[in-house]
């Protein structure tokens, strides 16, 4: 649990109680290459930290496999539309490589809210950061071409090609396989 308090304390810093009362609602979880962490139709109970591993966010759109983000570790993962609404999720989340996890349930960490302001704020700024994430990369698909949001993809995760199939990428890129292909051959 260390790994996820090192990365909370950036973002807000906690009080010993608080970070005990967090620490107590969360669990390690191990989720294989090419699993669900979060199938499609369920409804997300938990917040995700990846120690260690990577997953996607995905959903199917005309029976077709799109990719809406990647996440890697030491970043927060859940389905906010499901975990606020508690409706079923239309996308899952995942596992690209074989990953750990701590999982923090919702339920409890909603609870907790009301006695720890600090844990609350801490959230809220989470929520807030990804709220800003999802209206960039609506941005970038709206005013970028495929070769600008391929080059600012390598550029936020230089390691990418190596860790993600390319269909993955393409598809996050809105693009067809032989069009990223055209766009590598360029670089």
């Amino acid at each position: 649990m260390i790994e996820l308090l090192r990365y909370f304390n950036p973002i807000q810093s906690l009080s010993n109680k608080s970070e005990k009362a967090l620490v107590a609602i969360c669990s390690e979880t191990v989720i294989k290459k090419g699993n669900d962490l979060h199938p499609i139709g369920n409804t997300c109970r938990n917040i995700y930290f990846i120690k260690q591993g990577l997953l996607r966010i995905y959903y199917f759109k005309d029976d077709t496999d799109v990719t809406e983000s990647f996440e890697f570790e030491n970043a927060i993962v859940a389905r906010a539309d499901s975990l606020f609404n508690a409706n079923p999720s239309k996308k899952g989340i995942q596992a690209i490589e074989d990953s750990e996890l701590i999982a923090i349930n919702s339920a409890q960490l909603f609870k907790l809210y009301d006695n720890f302001p600090d844990i609350e704020r801490l959230f809220r700024k989470i929520f807030e950061n990804a709220y800003v994430e999802t209206v960039n990369r609506i941005e970038s698909i709206q005013f970028h071409s495929a070769e600008e949001r391929y080059a600012n993809l390598l550029n936020e995760s230089k390691n990418i090609v190596q860790r993600v199939p390319l269909k993955h990428i393409a598809s996050y890129l809105g693009i067809t396989q032989v069009s990223l292909s055209r766009i590598r051959a360029k670089r």
